[in-house]
């Protein structure tokens, strides 16, 4: 199998992009050999908006509108529901009646389980447990002529790389296939995930979209993008196919675009997480995990973050951070095996450790809306807002290192989630 398309560039405009969305519309017409009458659309949620996803998916629905019924479902796992004005933001004129919300508790249905073995198998045996498969009700069981998959492929902390099926087990994906998934990638090491074309995880999940999703009339969308030589994020390449080896050339792209490889360790990080679009420290960590493996030991990682005013997606995942903290592996295990709270929400449990440096290095944050005291709770240090625009002004700094007028010197990353940066030998460490 190939893609059905694909293109790339140094930077391709809105315009082309466009046409892209609109070619993958006539080919469907064309492969699918039958009339388009219902579409499901299926975006990232907000947290990804700068990827210009939510543009594409406003091209296709207009291109569609007329004469279909489309539906759109942003693909939120159990991130927080977007607002009427969030949709209005990311989706432009899109009627906010078309955009479903994904309830990842009551709003899934059971369509398989990815077995022990076969997990035991792809993790080494680290994880030895079923991942049960529950995806949205509507995508599986209402009837769809063509489902769009859009998004954006970029390092990820659970997957390798981000979009592709992910839209499907994560991003529709219910409580107990979100929960398991996140506890095996987890348990096999962030830093053995990032950056890898082909996880244990994504291995178990490419075996569940043959095994259950093979009869879905579905295709991906997924757009690359890279930094340009005037320092503007934007897309280079853009990957339209329905098979596997559409993600891998999108995933490939994005490895030798979006992974910076540092010379020498950083021994401190400034990083922004842009305020409409990260408001909790579960999407605003993306800090943590893209810069982890070029930190030095001991080193600091400040960010940025004027939009947090939580932890958790929900309150009950909220609460759990609060209760227990970002303090380690050695330690979260222990009080995983200990309490049946965090047993009851392990994705919880997956991103407390996820977000701790393991005591390696230091993490503090400059929130808009949390407390000094809210953020030493779990274990991150504090910096005001205010005081840290003043010391470390984005709008004033360039990408990667700086040197500020007292001496000091930074490295500084304007947009985390957008790539993974780190040391060649941290990449070579890694076991398979």
């Amino acid at each position: 199998m190939v893609p059905w398309f694909w293109q790339e560039a140094d930077e391709l405009s809105r315009a082309e992009i466009d046409e892209l969305a609109l070619r993958l519309l006539s080919e469907a017409r064309s492969r699918l050999k039958k009339d388009i009458r219902r579409v499901l659309l299926l975006p990232p949620d907000i947290t990804r908006a700068h990827s210009g996803s939510g543009r594409i998916t406003e091209t296709l629905y207009k291109a569609l509108a007329e004469h279909c019924d489309v539906h759109v479902i942003p693909t939120l796992g159990q991130h927080v529901p977007h607002s009427a004005a969030q949709n209005r933001w990311m989706f432009g004129n899109i009627p906010n009646e078309r955009i479903h919300v994904h309830d990842w508790i009551g709003g899934v249905t059971r369509v398989g389980i990815i077995p022990a073995h076969l997990v035991e198998q792809s993790t080494g045996g680290v994880a030895d447990w079923a991942i049960p498969v529950d995806l949205n009700t509507s995508l599986m069981n209402e009837s769809w002529d063509l489902i769009i998959n859009i998004g954006h492929v970029v390092p990820h902390e659970v997957l390798g790389f981000a979009n592709h099926n992910k839209n499907y087990f994560i991003g529709l994906g219910g409580k107990e296939t979100i929960c398991t998934s996140h506890m095996a990638a987890a348990i096999y090491g962030i830093e053995n995930n990032l950056g890898r074309l082909n996880t244990p995880l994504r291995s178990c999940f490419n075996w569940a979209e043959n095994e259950f999703l093979s009869g879905l009339p579905d295709v991906y969308f997924q757009v690359v993008m890279k930094r340009s030589a005037d320092n503007r994020l934007v897309t280079c390449g853009v990957y339209v196919g329905d098979d596997l080896e559409t993600y891998l050339m999108a995933a490939r792209a994005s490895k030798k675009e979006n992974i910076t490889v540092v010379v020498e360790p950083i021994t401190k990080v400034v990083a922004v997480m842009q305020a409409d679009e990260f408001h909790s420290t579960w999407v605003a960590n993306k800090a943590v995990y893209r810069t982890r493996m070029a930190l030095a030991d001991g080193a600091e990682l400040l960010i940025i973050a004027p939009g947090l005013r939580r932890f958790g997606e929900q309150d009950s995942v909220d609460a759990l951070i609060r209760k227990y903290g970002y303090r380690g592996t050695l330690n979260t295990l222990r009080q995983y095996r200990e309490n049946a709270d965090l047993q009851q929400l392990a994705h919880a449990t997956a991103h407390l450790l996820h977000g701790s440096s393991e005591e390696r290095f230091n993490i503090s944050y400059a929130p808009g809306f949390l407390s000094k005291e809210e953020i030493n709770q779990v274990g991150y240090g504090y910096m005001p807002l205010d005081q840290a625009l003043k010391q470390y002004p984005p709008d004033r700094m360039k990408e990667g290192w700086n040197v500020m007028p007292d001496g000091e010197r930074i490295f500084f990353i304007s947009t985390p989630s957008s790539g993974l940066w780190a040391t060649k030998q941290r990449l070579e460490s890694r076991h398979d």
